[in-house]
């Protein structure tokens, strides 16, 4: 086999000649896994980031610039719709494969905010800097922090992955680098 050629096998060995499993992957072009980090990598975020966007701006008091002001966030009643459309925006070039790894920068950096600004304070039980543990949270320390930020993190891998591995060869993406599509 060259030495560039992907290889997928099931650990167990249970899967019939010509399956793929994602379970354990050997080679060098990590873009050959699956055919697509398009298919995952693009609908996991997608399943995040554009209705979140859509819901700061539909209730921008409970989960825009009100939630915004209440955690912290400086300039709430700009930051809010700012990060709703930004969420939207990226969330559709992911979505359509289109730009993907430039649409992943501003979403880690959302995503590392959100962390610092929202978990935090829950795992150390009180207010961090400028941002604010919520009144009604009933548990803090560092179980209560990663049940709490489990969407969070799932998002800030999924698109470190986009930005590292990009969407994918059936993207839009993919399709302005083929010969002859320019």
């Amino acid at each position: 086999m060259p030495p560039n050629h992907a290889t997928f096998f099931d650990c167990a060995g249970h899967l019939p000649p010509g399956k793929v499993s994602c379970l354990c992957y050997t080679g060098s072009n990590i873009q050959r896994l699956l055919a697509g980090p398009f298919w995952c990598g693009c609908l996991l975020p997608w399943s995040y980031f554009l209705p979140e966007g859509i819901q700061k701006l539909a209730f921008p008091d409970l989960l825009g610039a009100g939630r915004f002001a209440r955690i912290g966030i400086p300039f709430p009643e700009i930051m809010g719709p700012f990060i709703g459309g930004v969420e939207i925006v990226c969330g559709l070039l992911i979505i359509l494969g289109l730009y993907t790894r430039l649409a992943a920068i501003p979403l880690i950096v959302i995503m590392v905010v959100a962390i610092a600004s929202t978990k935090t304070p829950i795992l150390l039980g009180q207010d961090f800097w400028i941002f604010h543990l919520p009144a009604d949270m009933k548990r803090v320390g560092f179980w209560a922090a990663q049940h709490e930020a489990r969407a969070h993190f799932t998002m800030l891998l999924g698109s470190l992955f986009l930005l590292t591995v990009g969407a994918g060869r059936w993207s839009l993406d993919a399709l302005q680098t083929r010969p002859g599509m320019h």
